[in-house]
């Protein structure tokens, strides 16, 4: 049943997203953040391949480097979908990996839900998107979104999710040297976490604020110089808790304009904004 189930071997996406804004409405007693964002997927992917194991192993083709094959995300997903179904199937699975880790764009987020939701496909297992969304949840808080396949404004600490349409623009992405902590972001003493609530028409007319990024430039120099540096382009934003700053353009022109005047100094990346992610048009082209 395995080895001629269609998806196989194939090359499956991984795309990155972008938070188009970011507000802290509130804490709850735990501790976690309740937050207002806006999930937007671009067109840059890990591709991920999978292969069938006949002895019920679920391991790497190749390690990522500074990551133990046990912590891997892709491996944590397999696992947790075979404890949930008690499928005895196994699987060899092969990442290429081309978005930056420790980004703030969902790469490592992005791997764990196309491994839920092509070894659900592959392995027959059935789930709903709602299970394979709550299963991702406990992989981490931006899981969900990747396994929902669409733009959509978020609330709760991320999950509570509902589509919307955004104009899919053009943008430029520069990948500072260094690695932000979110957890560090998150537990400042001097982070807001009373912003108001808005709504999606406030966002539709404009109201775009990430509530991290005064905490993020002052704690990473880097990251304030990439917003400097990309400010010169278009207005800078940061994704997230960060890394990664971008900006939207309306033509790829001018885009690729700015990408090229960028790339000498910084890791950059030119990408378009996609309100359907990638993983779910392959998905439907295939069935």
């Amino acid at each position: 049943m395995t080895q001629v189930q269609k998806g196989w071997g194939q090359k499956w996406p991984a795309p990155a997203k972008l938070n188009l804004m970011l507000r802290i409405v509130g804490q709850r007693a735990d501790g976690y953040h309740l937050l207002q964002t806006v999930f937007q997927f671009i067109d840059l992917c890990d591709w991920i391949s999978f292969y069938p194991s006949d002895d019920g192993r679920v391991y790497l083709q190749k390690t990522l480097a500074g990551v133990a094959e046990a912590d891997d995300l892709t491996i944590r997903a397999a696992n947790l979908l075979k404890a949930e179904t008690g499928c005895e199937l196994g699987v060899c699975i092969a990442v290429e990996k081309n978005l930056p880790m420790g980004g703030g764009i969902g790469g490592g987020s992005s791997d764990a839900a196309t491994t839920l939701v092509v070894l659900n496909k592959l392995w027959q297992l059935n789930l709903s998107t709602e299970k394979l969304m709550a299963l991702g949840l406990s992989l981490g808080a931006d899981v969900p979104i990747f396994v929902y396949g669409h733009s959509a404004w978020a609330e709760g600490v991320g999950e509570k999710l509902q589509p919307i349409i955004v104009p899919e623009q053009w943008v430029v992405i520069i990948k500072p040297d260094c690695h932000v902590n979110t957890g560090e972001i998150f537990s400042a003493k001097e982070l807001t976490r009373d912003s108001k609530s808005i709504t999606i028409s406030d966002f539709t007319a404009g109201q775009h604020q990430n509530d991290c990024i005064e905490v993020v430039r002052q704690r990473y120099p880097s990251v304030q110089n990439a917003l400097v540096d990309l400010s010169l382009f278009s207005e800078a934003r940061l994704t997230g808790t960060g890394a990664c700053v971008f900006a939207q353009f309306d033509s790829k022109e001018s885009a690729t304009s700015a990408y090229k005047s960028l790339k000498a100094k910084w890791q950059v990346y030119l990408a378009k904004g996609i309100n359907q992610s990638p993983l779910f048009s392959k998905l439907q082209a295939d069935s």
